[in-house]
């Protein structure tokens, strides 16, 4: 135990004093002060491999359980690698805090080592970022972080920690320590006013919609939204997709957004998920009401709305808050069912027929609709299941055709490669789910070193591998671009990840046809370790859903 009393261990009391159990983190000479504090605090290290998996699993963490989770990084490359995770955290409105351990302050001249402008290169995905600079200032540097993390629009936010303000000797005393309404949440409450004229607005259109942003589409947020469709019997959206009104696990979502009169956007951006309200997309005389957390998002709705008098309102307002009003307003309003809302959910809830018996034609590999239908039946076998669907066209079918008690994507950024360490951060957030990751075998090569990161920290999930051998989407692209005469660049060896992941210690399945899916899955869960099943797949293009 150290003599002295530092800022690292200020630091680390201090979260563990709001409850913070654990810390995703990859080690290094920076960070080591923090490392030590833990001891006495009895905070647990989910040591890693790749400094960008601790903010994917912080990343999952935040949204299953709305709050934050913890990344903890060293200085210089360390700190880059987790970067591009925290911009898919960011574009998912996902809570995290990211800490990173950085050079001292050098002296004049000289240049520290692994000295780099932390702030300034965090700050362009995250919420907010500086560098902390008095050890005293710790504790309460954390409440900050905390509290912006979760207020208005949810998102990441990013400290840089020199070496010497947490090496730095202070003196413990009560007043360095935030008090627990420090870390909640500023709220911005939607007018009334605005909900009345919102509802009104409703009221007289023939065919509205309202559509919620990705923030909305976790933890109870995601039951309001449904409470609130049930008693105003009006069609409630979520929307997280990269893909927006082609989101396959939407359906035939774009035919009936198409046909809308009014939009309500709830802390959902008037983005290229929504085509910036184009007419390929959105009727020309559709309406606009827009309630958001941010106003240069308000600002960009109204650009691009222009002088068009299609924007009726707009409130700076958090969303969750918001949707909890609406619920409590809408009892001064007679809502009654409608043919419009049946047809919205009709559309999002269609799958072609033949997905329910579609196989694949080559020997040996399955179609993607095929390995679907065994993991659904799997994950409806568990109490509390997690999904979680990587992109790639793999990941989209998964999106199309799975569905279970929680579910956790890739998000509006549109990258890949998170699955396997968010499955890693579901398992701390829920020990006794049957927790299912859905990914390409391009995605696998990104993350596949954090099995060894669940077998040392005993937290098993199921990986299930589409192994088409092929970067396929890009192959897609080319395929329609170019012509089979003029791939490049997208072939992969058929591997057996299932044999790299039994070298790492866990479980391993290989399955090359249908019979075999639902018994390796099942064997997979009675091993009790991190498995893999490689499933041999064939390659077709992300579904594209019409009528």
């Amino acid at each position: 135990m150290p003599t002295n009393y530092r800022g690292a261990d200020l630091l680390v009391e201090t979260l563990a004093g709001q409850g913070v159990e654990r810390f995703f983190s990859l080690s290094g000479n920076q960070i080591m002060p923090i490392y030590d504090a833990c001891i006495d605090a009895d905070i647990e290290i989910i040591h890693v491999r790749h400094e960008a998996a601790t903010v994917h699993m912080a990343d999952a963490w935040g949204r299953l359980t709305g709050q934050p989770g913890v990344a903890l990084v060293t200085a210089g490359p360390g700190h880059g690698n987790a970067i591009s995770a925290m911009y898919t955290a960011f574009m998912a409105e996902s809570p995290l805090v990211l800490l990173s351990g950085c050079a001292p302050k050098p002296k004049p001249g000289r240049m520290a080592f692994q000295q780099i402008a932390q702030a300034e290169m965090a700050g362009h995905v995250c919420k907010a970022s500086w560098t902390a600079s008095d050890p005293t200032r710790l504790g309460h540097e954390m409440a900050r972080a905390f509290r912006l993390a979760v207020s208005g629009r949810p998102g990441p936010v990013h400290i840089s920690l020199p070496f010497d303000v947490l090496q730095a000797n202070i003196d413990r005393a009560i007043s360095l320590f935030p008090q627990p309404e420090d870390f909640q949440p500023q709220l911005s409450l939607c007018d009334h006013q605005t909900l009345r004229e919102t509802f009104s607005f409703i009221q007289q259109s023939e065919s509205p919609m309202i559509l919620a942003g990705a923030s909305l589409m976790r933890d109870g947020s995601q039951q309001a939204l449904v409470d609130l469709e049930e008693k105003i019997q009006v069609p409630v959206v979520g929307m997280e997709s990269p893909r927006g009104v082609l989101d396959p696990s939407l359906g035939a979502f774009a035919e009936v957004l198409a046909k809308a009169d009014l939009l309500v956007l709830v802390g959902k951006k008037l983005d290229f998920t929504l085509r910036f309200g184009d007419e390929a997309a959105i009727r020309p005389d559709c309406r606009f009401i827009h309630i958001d957390s941010e106003m240069h998002v308000l600002e960009q709705t109204g650009e691009l709305l222009g002088d068009t008098g299609r924007l009726l309102l707009t409130d700076l307002a958090d969303p969750q808050p918001t949707v909890e009003k609406m619920l409590q307003f809408a009892d001064e309003f007679d809502w009654s069912d409608n043919d419009w809302r049946q047809e919205v959910r009709a559309a999002i809830s269609y799958r072609p027929a033949e997905w329910e018996s579609v196989k694949g034609q080559t020997e040996g590999t399955l179609h993607p609709a095929e390995i679907c239908r065994a993991a659904q039946t799997f994950l409806d076998g568990g109490e509390d299941s997690v999904l979680i669907a990587d992109g790639g066209e793999f990941g989209q079918w998964a999106q199309a055709c799975l569905t279970a008690e929680y579910r956790v994507i890739n998000g509006a950024s549109g990258s890949i490669g998170s699955s396997i360490p968010f499955a890693i951060g579901a398992r701390c957030a829920f020990p006794d789910s049957r927790i299912v990751t859905v990914l390409g075998d391009g995605t696998f090569g990104f993350h596949g070193m954090e099995f060894d990161t669940a077998v040392r920290h005993n937290l098993p999930f199921i990986a299930l591998v589409g192994n088409d051998a092929c970067w396929n989407a890009e192959h897609q692209i080319q395929m329609q671009n170019y012509g089979s005469d003029r791939l490049i660049g997208c072939q992969l060896n058929p591997t057996r990840y299932d044999s790299v992941v039994v070298a790492l210690e866990g479980h391993g399945e290989h399955v090359v046809d249908s019979a075999g899916l639902e018994p390796a899955l099942q064997r997979s869960l009675n091993s009790g370790l991190p498995a893999c099943v490689n499933v041999a797949l064939e390659g077709h293009a992300a579904p594209a859903i019409s009528r």
